[in-house]
């Protein structure tokens, strides 16, 4: 009996899933018509709209945060699950910025008239239908729904089992942004189930409903979404970014930098993870800047070369190089130059940020052009990694990889383009 009552559980899920790629599939089509008027005027909803639910959301969250606490979560994933006035604050300023930006659909991003007298132009348009997977950040529901509109593009919500509360507050409030506007509300759907089996419908790309799954999240999650999905992937993965200090940084904008890049918050996936520092730099500064962090609650890991400088460090194992911390927590290497600090991030950076802090104008722009990340910084904090402070309004996350979109995913990423030709009766030869 408990056999029969499991697998009409199981089936009752997939038409379910199933039924929501093509409520989706249907409201995309009628958002790409709409119009940008009507997409700003949804986004500028959905803002005005999460701002006078803020006591549901906040409530909502409190209950998630109870929960999480309870079974133990982690301190980093909690502070990422954590929603308070001033954060939500930053929410809605989020999406008024995105329903501020210009609307990339329709965009003419080139057009040229060969030899054949064609009149070509590629445009900017939707891609259709987005799904994104992402774990313990209810402000992600938000972002990401504002932008897949502002772009065109119809999405399906799927946050982690421990924000659900949370997300569901949020999503009630974009919903009314969306009928506000006049748009469906299948525009922008939330999975409000906790069965994880939702997940794998939707790695199955929902009948050729989904046309990109982006997922946001943990190693584990990133790694089984491109191991087991059957639609094209925008991979965002963990952030091992590096702080490289040259010998010729400048003493307080490098202890600057360092702090800010690790400390300000550990648990974003902007948070500098590894901190390499010139060999001809590190008596004089490494104190320095190890006491900053120390003083600010950091853990150091550190190589041989920099216990010397750092006696109170903790030894480096062979895996701190490569981990992302998420939490106050930085391994720390001594390098001879900056032939050794390119090798390092060659070896152990994921592909997300690396900095340089020099005076050095060669130094800086070889480091800028040989580290091979979606974002490289010269004396600034990696914790700039962030598409709002990109002037994208928001992002939906930092791209890892090196197809479609690279770095911050904001809506202009979220579109993909055609060729629009016009000719006057050409017939080829």
């Amino acid at each position: 009996m408990t056999q029969d009552v499991s697998a009409a559980a199981a089936s009752r899920l997939e038409a379910d899933m199933l039924a929501m790629g093509r409520r989706a599939r249907a409201a995309g089509r009628t958002l790409t018509l709409a119009g940008p008027e009507t997409r700003t005027k949804a986004i500028a909803g959905m803002a005005s709209a999460l701002r006078a639910r803020s006591g549901q959301v906040l409530a909502a969250n409190a209950a998630d945060l109870d929960d999480a606490r309870a079974k133990g979560m982690a301190t980093a994933m909690m502070d990422r699950l954590a929603l308070d006035p001033k954060r939500l604050d930053g929410v809605v300023s989020a999406l008024e910025s995105i329903a501020a930006i210009p609307d990339p659909v329709g965009v003419e991003t080139a057009r040229w008239t060969p030899q054949n007298g064609l009149d070509i132009a590629r445009v900017r348009t939707p891609i259709g239908v987005l799904a994104i997977i992402y774990e313990s950040r209810p402000d992600v529901t938000a972002d990401a729904a504002a932008l897949a509109v502002r772009a065109g593009n119809a999405v399906i919500l799927r946050g982690g089992s421990e924000c659900l509360r949370s997300n569901l507050a949020i999503h009630a409030a974009l919903i009314e942004g969306l009928e506000g506007a006049g748009l469906s509300p299948d525009t922008v759907q939330m999975v409000a189930t906790r069965d994880r089996a939702a997940v794998g419908h939707i790695l199955t790309g929902l009948d050729g409903s989904i046309d990109l799954l982006i997922p946001r999240g943990g190693r584990s999650l990133v790694e089984r979404v491109k191991t087991e999905a059957r639609v094209a992937v925008l991979g965002h993965l963990e952030g091992v970014n590096h702080v490289y200090v040259h010998a010729s940084a400048d003493p307080d904008m490098a202890r600057a930098v360092v702090l800010n890049a690790k400390m300000r918050r550990v648990s974003v996936c902007g948070a500098a993870e590894t901190l390499l520092i010139d060999r001809a730099a590190a008596a004089p500064l490494l104190p320095l800047i190890a006491r900053d962090l120390t003083e600010a609650g950091c853990e150091l890991r550190a190589d041989p070369a920099a216990r010397a400088f750092v006696p109170g460090a903790t030894a480096a194992s062979d895996a701190d190089w490569s981990t992302e911390f998420l939490k106050p927590i930085l391994a720390v290497k001594v390098v001879d130059g900056l032939d050794a600090a390119l090798d390092h991030v060659a070896r152990y950076g994921s592909g997300h940020t690396e900095a340089i802090v020099a005076s050095d104008e060669a130094a800086i722009e070889r480091f800028l052009a040989e580290a091979d990340a979606g974002i490289v910084l010269a004396n600034a904090s990696t914790q700039f990694a962030d598409g709002g402070e990109f002037g994208f309004g928001g992002e939906i996350g930092i791209s890892t990889g090196r197809l479609h979109a690279r770095g911050p995913v904001g809506a202009e990423q979220l579109t993909s383009f055609k060729y629009v030709i016009r000719g006057k009766g050409q017939t080829r030869p």
